[in-house]
């Protein structure tokens, strides 16, 4: 704090800086020269300072697909970009990277995270990081910690022993720290070890601030804090949102009861002015490429195919340009580009399969629609609503009072928007008016999304429903709200009215639903199989969609949702070539494995998706992703599963075996797909393994592409300790890409942060007594060098 600081503001105007002003603002204060600084969402997009009915912004494809690259110069390509978005908009810091892990592949947010591996994810997060920072933009890593599922989250205790907290779930942002300086952190909502995290003053003051000096903002989860005292005194700097919340009054009362010392809120203050100082310091100005410009569709396309990865090819990828193509399936024509949650952003445009491999291949391409994937209702799509009086894709909006004055109007491009989050209304609305039209008539399920009583009318139906909340989430109602339909006959043109009553200070999304009666499912794959009988190829999408992918709610099944493994296999029976694209950002079973002829995992690759897809299985540009994710053979079969809380609490019972280490040390089953694994469009040698120095710290091996294209190799180094008591773990990575026949040699220098273990209370060395693996994947080791004495 400086002099000029502690003269100008009193103890109740220092406190008031230390909770937001809104959802996503910070209080300016002309008396010290502080501005309004502005936080977003972002880990797939910069959305803004509105959760909806905001500016059209780009949509990135997801971490996982982007961290399937192994490259840190894509994260800090991406971290770049999204600095430019936030820029344009007027925002100061971009709420990402997540760094939580993928501890069971049941959770429902790890899309929004880059991997299962410690040293992968804060090596890719100290990359996105420098991205953003480098251009001004401040980068917020989140959730502090061990914040791995989303069952009860608000409550669920994570009970992790010191050792695997630091040297497994704590890396990932001590990388991001020590590599990067990230600006500031978020608290997450869980508790760990009995102690809510926003309140863990061993992690936040004793180990962060402490231990790891770090200078910057500690800021809480959205509504986490929940004491006054306790929080303050742990290392919580910033409480969100605003403008209420627990510190404020209370906080002053606290300082002045003696249960908090000023010099603690003066530290807190200082962090946020340092923070303030950072995003402030003028940048040279530059031209943003628009969300839908060509620069930004080359970008995104390209990032999105680096990362797709090639799980089995029989010969049938690349596809050939001459082929017949017979394109299968809901994830085709509808293709999800990004998971649920506060992830979500509202993008220009979305691109599906269907629309970018017929860009390419023309009439060779059949389309079928395929199964039903989904459960719940969803807002309407553009080609089923339109505004009624402009005809464009949107819907109308009127809100109104008790007394059934109107308070506001809306006319959206999109078919939902937030009530109560967003709004600038004289009073809370008791009632929202939706309309739109039908432009395709038709036998159609037509209904709303939203918390509330409901009366929807179409097709000269009506029909009444009360949704309500199935959890005790708060978030719920905006995230993951109820919805329900009823089933009517309209003519095209046909006008859908929907009335929603709220209760009193009733907020959340609310929407119109609309979209085609399901198709009975044997008349689906009946079509689908038809169609692959006359082509030279089928292609299959399958996938997962926002009910399975989000914030908010775990998994409770890798299966594909629906009759999709039934229409793989009804495919793949009539087909003369079958491939398989996983349109998911996390691990599914794959029960029809043997039976096809390809698999390519495409994430949620964002707006640019389809094109990314179709340049992808034509080989324009290369899938030459690799696994950041264990892909397990059955449901249960990892060394963490459960994400349900026994009591309120999470046993992390498995410690630093997670993921691939389990699998290694035989404490799961042998996996579908080892973490690392990825095929690429070429084929591999590698000659001349060797340690370079004593400890084996570095390595170097040849590696020679010997297939028929140009090809990006990752050569992945994992040390395996002398010590059985000890996990394999990957230690470092280095890549090549070659044309054919080509050979590099390629160094990689381990990182020594996992090469130490946590005991007494002290980081200790680990002897350098093993062997290292040089692999393309743990599934497929290449060399195998011994270290040390073993």
């Amino acid at each position: 704090m400086t002099s000029t600081v502690d003269s100008a503001l009193d103890l109740p105007a220092k406190v008031a800086l230390l909770t937001g002003a809104s959802m996503f603002t910070l209080r300016p204060e002309p008396a010290i020269g502080l501005p309004e600084l502005r936080l977003s969402d972002g880990p797939t997009g910069v959305r803004g300072l509105t959760f909806s009915g905001g500016p059209a912004v780009t949509l990135f494809p997801n971490a996982t697909l982007l961290a399937s690259a192994w490259n840190t110069g894509t994260a800090y390509e991406v971290g770049r970009m999204l600095a430019e978005e936030a820029s344009a908009q007027g925002i100061h810091v971009v709420l990402g990277p997540t760094i939580n892990l993928h501890r069971s592949p049941l959770g429902g947010r790890l899309f929004e995270a880059y991997s299962e591996d410690p040293l992968l994810s804060g090596a890719l997060a100290a990359a996105y990081v420098r991205g953003l920072q480098d251009h001004g933009v401040g980068a917020c890593l989140k959730h502090l910690v061990a914040n791995e599922s989303e069952t009860e989250r608000h409550t669920v205790d994570s009970v992790v022993d010191e050792a695997t907290l630091r040297e497994v779930y704590l890396l990932p942002f001590e990388i991001a720290v020590a590599d990067a300086d990230a600006w500031s952190i978020m608290a997450a909502y869980n508790r760990v070890n009995g102690t809510p995290a926003t309140e863990q003053r061993h992690v936040l003051t004793e180990i962060v601030k402490g231990e790891w000096g770090y200078r910057g903002l500690v800021v809480s989860d959205w509504w986490a804090t929940t004491s006054t005292a306790p929080s303050a005194n742990a290392g919580l700097d910033l409480v969100m949102p605003g403008p209420v919340g627990p510190w404020g009054d209370r906080l002053v009362d606290a300082v002045k009861a003696g249960e908090v010392d000023e010099a603690v809120i003066d530290d807190h203050l200082g962090r946020l002015l340092l923070l303030a100082e950072r995003v402030s310091t003028p940048r040279p100005a530059r031209e943003v490429p628009a969300p839908d410009s060509p620069a930004r569709r080359a970008q995104l396309t390209r990032l999105a195919a680096e990362g797709m990865t090639v799980l089995t090819n029989d010969g049938v990828l690349p596809l050939r340009r001459e082929t017949t193509v017979a394109l299968v399936g809901r994830h085709a024509v509808d293709t999800v580009d990004m998971g649920g949650g506060s992830a979500q952003v509202n993008p220009p445009y979305q691109v599906s399969v269907a629309e970018g491999l017929t860009e390419l291949l023309g009439d060779a391409v059949t389309v079928v629609d395929g199964v039903e994937v989904r459960e719940r209702p969803v807002p309407a799509g553009p080609e089923f609503a339109v505004h009624p009086s402009t005809g464009e894709p949107g819907m109308r909006v009127t809100l109104h009072a008790a007394d059934g004055s109107l308070l506001g109007e809306r006319d959206l491009a999109a078919t939902s928007t937030m009530i109560g989050i967003d709004d600038d209304l004289p009073e809370a609305p008791r009632a929202v008016r939706l309309s739109a039209r039908l432009p395709r008539g038709g036998r159609m399920l037509v209904g709303g999304i939203g918390v509330g009583r409901w009366e929807v009318r179409a097709g000269g139906r009506t029909g009444r429903f009360e949704l309500g909340l199935t959890s005790g989430d708060v978030g719920e109602a905006v995230l993951r709200p109820p919805g329900d339909t009823l089933l009517v006959d309209v003519e095209p043109g046909a006008l859908l009215e929907a009335e929603v009553t709220l209760e009193p200070g009733g907020r959340g999304r609310y929407g119109l639903v609309a979209r085609p009666a399901p198709e009975d499912v044997t008349e689906a794959v009946g079509r689908a199989v038809a169609a692959a009988r006359a082509a030279d190829v089928a292609v299959v999408v399958v996938g997962l969609t926002e009910e399975q992918e989000t914030e908010a709610v775990d998994k409770t099944t890798l299966r594909l949702p629906g009759a999709q493994d039934d229409l793989v296999r009804a495919v793949a029976a009539a087909a003369r070539r079958t491939v398989v694209v996983v349109n998911a950002g996390t691990p599914v079973l794959m029960p029809w494995l043997e039976q096809v002829d390809a698999v390519l995992w495409a994430g949620l690759p964002g707006q640019e998706g389809g094109h990314a897809v179709a340049a992808a299985l034509l080989g324009d540009l290369e899938p030459a992703g690799r696994l950041v994710t264990t892909f397990p053979a059955a449901d249960g079969a990892s060394p963490a599963w459960s994400v349900t809380p026994v009591d309120g609490r999470l046993e992390y019972a498995e410690g630093p075996f997670i993921g691939y280490r389990g699998h290694e040390a035989g404490r799961a089953p042998a996996p579908a797909f080892w973490f690392g694994h990825g095929l690429g469009y070429s084929t591999w040698d590698y000659s001349d393994a060797a340690v370079l120095d004593d400890n084996g710290h570095q390595v170097a091996v040849t590696v020679t592409n010997t297939g028929g294209r140009t090809s990006r190799e990752v050569v992945q180094v994992y040390f395996r300790p002398a010590d059985e008591r000890q996990p394999v773990r990957l230690v470092g990575w280095g890549a090549a890409t070659l044309e054919p026949g080509q050979s590099a040699r390629v160094e990689v220098t381990g990182d020594p942060r996992l090469r130490r273990r946590w005991e007494s209370g002290n980081w200790v060395e680990l002897p350098p007594d093993g062997e290292l693996l040089l692999a393309r994947g743990l599934g497929d080791v290449r060399a195998t060098l011994r270290i040390g004495s073993a």
